[in-house]
């Protein structure tokens, strides 16, 4: 049985406000971080690179890096919250234990016009955020 919680992005801002030890890590690429923009204080550790999308080999060791402990409550997000939990699953495969994957990510689902940002995501949600 999995131990990962799935959250909304309200979910996920509220953690990190109450919890000043709990992390939020953007699994996205460097340009979806970067020019689409991110939550502000996400720290930016990606999963996968194009154009072939596989994990790239060290993403726990870079994860690593900004977790504290395997007990600090780690935040995952990426678009949609399909990466996210894919990168949720390998932490909890490395041991960590309290892990939220953040559904609806930063832009949401697509809309019937294709268009992302209108029917979720944490943006939709008016949450602070930047672009770099």
């Amino acid at each position: 049985m999995s131990i990962i919680q799935s959250i909304s992005p309200t979910q996920a801002h509220e953690i990190l406000d109450s919890d000043s030890q709990a992390v939020l890590i953007d699994t996205r690429t460097y340009i979806e971080f970067s020019f689409i923009g991110h939550p502000i204080g996400a720290i930016h550790v990606p999963l996968k690179r194009p154009p072939n999308w596989d994990v790239l080999p060290n993403f726990i060791e870079q994860a690593e890096k900004h977790i504290p402990s395997k007990s600090t409550p780690v935040i995952l997000m990426c678009r949609s919250g399909a990466r996210s939990m894919d990168a949720a699953k390998l932490l909890e495969q490395a041991g960590y234990q309290t892990l939220y994957n953040m559904d609806e990510g930063f832009e949401g689902d697509k809309d019937n016009n294709n268009h992302r940002g209108t029917l979720g995501g944490w943006r939709f949600h008016k949450l602070p955020w930047e672009q770099s």
